[in-house]
């Protein structure tokens, strides 16, 4: 099988624990406003990769790879759901550390015997869940986050660990009504296992002017280091007001 890659990290440092391999697959069915990674949106494209191409690539930097291991990410990786799990077979294969980076957009509940199939060699899910509120989630990416939370219950379900990321966009996503109650629905995940967040930045605005895409969140400015802090600790006041229920 072959699946469309966008490009490799052999050094990544803040795609899971440790220092890890990491795989970007080209694809994703959201238009996030604040994606820094604009040209792996178009499904279809990228270059053609094997598993095995892949795995011989990880095993030329393997030595670096202090704790780490093998990450997928995208785009949004669940749009090639076979490759990947035809991939992280094979790395659990040579005891190889597998974390997938996803929104969860593509997941399909009430279906999910394709998925049953992926998590049993996946050890851990950086799970991007990009607005609690429904409504704002769709303007900010295109699509409702009905699929979202449900794969996080999933994977909860199912034991599987879950590191969350939530970025924090000045005037959009920084609003401690629905940071906590982000918190509330994490702190009901217990497979929950980590909890990032993600100040905004700017840097992707002369990727898009080169692309030719309108940048639609203009002159928002970046989050400070402060906010991101800030927000964590509401996000983790409603864990704990999860909790205690």
């Amino acid at each position: 099988m072959l699946g469309f890659v966008h490009s490799t990290e052999s050094f990544g440092t803040v795609d899971g624990p440790g220092i890890r391999f990491v795989v970007f697959m080209q694809g994703c069915p959201m238009r996030c406003l604040y994606c820094h990674n604009p040209d792996t949106w178009e499904i279809g494209r990228g270059e053609l990769r094997s598993a095995d191409e892949l795995l011989a690539e990880y095993d030329g930097v393997k030595e670096f790879l202090k704790g780490g291991g093998l990450t997928v990410s995208g785009g949004e990786p669940l749009v090639q759901l076979d490759f990947v799990t035809e991939l992280f077979e094979k790395a659990k294969q040579k005891g190889i550390h597998t974390c997938l980076d996803t929104s969860g957009i593509s997941f399909t509940p009430g279906n999910t015997e394709r998925f049953d199939r992926l998590i049993k060699s996946t050890d851990l899910v950086l799970l991007d869940i990009k607005h609690i509120d429904d409504e704002r989630h769709r303007r900010l990416t295109g699509y409702p986050n009905e699929r979202v939370l449900a794969f996080a219950k999933y994977l909860s379900d199912n034991d599987i660990p879950i590191w969350i990321r939530h970025v924090l966009v000045p005037t959009v996503t920084n609003n401690d009504l629905y940071l906590r109650e982000l918190g509330r629905f994490i702190g009901g995940l217990k497979s929950l296992s980590a909890l990032d967040v993600l100040p905004y930045h700017t840097m992707a605005k002369e990727k898009y002017e080169k692309l030719g895409i309108k940048y639609k969140l203009g002159d928002t400015p970046a989050a400070t280091k402060e906010q991101a802090e800030h927000a964590r600790d509401v996000i983790m006041q409603g864990v704990r007001e999860r909790l205690k229920k």
